[in-house]
């Protein structure tokens, strides 16, 4: 599934991990030993975000629109 909400990856020292934050979703956080892991569980905790949100009947977040407007 193909779902249009931006991720931000960093390599934290402190956690000797890549923190993935969602800003879509109030900057809802997981993590990955590997750059690849990180991206993984970012799109599985979107997922899961969206189809809790659609479940409780809440409103979607508008995607985050990047680029010149």
């Amino acid at each position: 599934m193909s779902l249009p909400y931006s991720m931000v990856i960093q390599w934290s020292d402190e956690d000797d991990a890549f923190i993935v934050s969602l800003p879509e979703f109030g900057g809802c956080k997981t993590h990955g030993d590997s750059y690849q892991e990180a991206v993984k569980h970012g799109k599985e905790v979107i997922e899961l975000l969206v189809q809790s949100y659609l479940e409780d009947g809440k409103k979607l977040p508008k995607p985050a629109k990047f680029g010149a407007a």
